[in-house]
């Protein structure tokens, strides 16, 4: 039996669930979290008390970055034994960046860190975010029998659906469907009742404790792939001394056009040490290179295979792998291994 507090830590850190509209503009401004909690009349009904951490000031999503990663880990490992389960009130501009990074910092998680939002303001008449909020709160604190955690992994909640963090990609910028996982199940329908999927939900190892990491390395580059593109902007993309990755969104199945010019530079950059990671800019599916001769010829120039990984999670895995290790190769290895359930790997 795991012992239980019966709280949860509710962590604020911006975001439109918690924002209001400024009289002389017009525009949407973050609000204090006392604001957000006192139209919260709801919280009474719940099952879990809470207690609250608010990032001061406020953050839009859009201004996130590692700092603001590292210091939600400090935040959730500093209270580990407190809670039983971890809720974050975030932006839903990166809410899967920041999902998926988590996902790896938080090495051996047992516990529920779930990251939520809204896509109109709390006290808004239609809003989303009191639904989603609620709920967030109830999964975090839902168990089993034993008193294991029902989501012992980072997930984003969203309109009904739990869905894996780092496999999370929002696809809707003003519609309350705002997050969908393509390439792997959802792990929990929210309607009447709570409907978990649990063949699909991470076991981790509760003899092993959670290891908390902080330490990201952003030298890292997303590139698009497109009909067209340039020898001369690409191999100056390429040229920054301090650049360690690059992650190519590729056609299809992960091809690209057949210039020998572009072959070469792949080729060239692996050969530094700069690990080239293949992902397609397909919503869906996964990247084989070897099903066509396009994507046959990057795997000749030491191009790995994203698989069926988001972009989210593999710019994330990159940074998280370059803060631990030095050599390329490593990297590269630990890049075709699945962390905490970001990529689908056939045995």
């Amino acid at each position: 039996m795991m012992k239980r507090t019966g709280k949860v830590l509710l962590i604020y850190t911006g975001g439109t669930i918690g924002m209001g509209r400024n009289p002389q503009t017009g525009a949407l401004e973050p609000l204090d979290f006392d604001h957000l909690a006192s139209e919260m009349y709801e919280f009474r009904y719940l099952k879990a008390s809470f207690d609250t951490y608010q990032f001061t000031p406020p953050i839009d999503s859009s201004d996130i970055s590692p700092r603001q990663w590292a210091q939600l880990v400090r935040i959730i490992a500093d209270r580990y034994e407190e809670y039983d389960g971890f809720v974050i009130l975030h932006g839903t501009d990166t809410m899967a960046y920041t999902a998926s990074a988590l996902s790896f910092m938080l090495e051996n998680l047992t516990k529920p860190v779930i990251l939520t939002g809204s896509q109109l303001p709390i006290g808004q008449l239609r809003t989303d975010g009191k639904e989603n909020l609620i709920t967030s709160i109830e999964l975090a604190a839902d168990t089993h029998p034993d008193g294991t955690p029902m989501v012992p992994e980072v997930c984003i909640y969203f309109n009904g659906k739990l869905i894996r963090g780092n496999r999370a990609t929002k696809i809707a910028a003003d519609g309350f469907n705002a997050f969908d996982s393509f390439n792997y199940p959802v792990l929990c329908h929210a309607g009447v009742n709570f409907v978990y999927h649990e063949h699909h939900i991470l076991q981790p190892d509760y003899t092993r404790p959670m290891v908390p990491h902080t330490a990201m390395d952003p030298h890292v580059l997303v590139f698009s792939l497109f009909p067209g593109i340039d020898e001369s902007v690409f191999r100056h993309t390429l040229d920054s001394p301090e650049l360690r990755s690059i992650v190519i969104r590729s056609f299809g199945s992960g091809n690209a056009p057949q210039q020998p010019w572009l072959l070469r530079l792949f080729k060239g950059a692996s050969e530094r040490g700069i690990t080239v990671v293949n992902i397609s800019q397909c919503v869906s599916g996964t990247v084989e290179m070897s099903r066509y001769d396009t994507g046959y010829q990057l795997q000749s120039t030491g191009v790995i295979s994203g698989r069926d990984s988001t972009v989210e999670a593999a710019v994330t895995k990159l940074m998280y792998l370059q803060a631990r290790y030095t050599d390329a190769n490593t990297i590269r290895m630990m890049m075709n291994r699945c962390l905490a359930g970001e990529v689908t790997i056939l045995r």
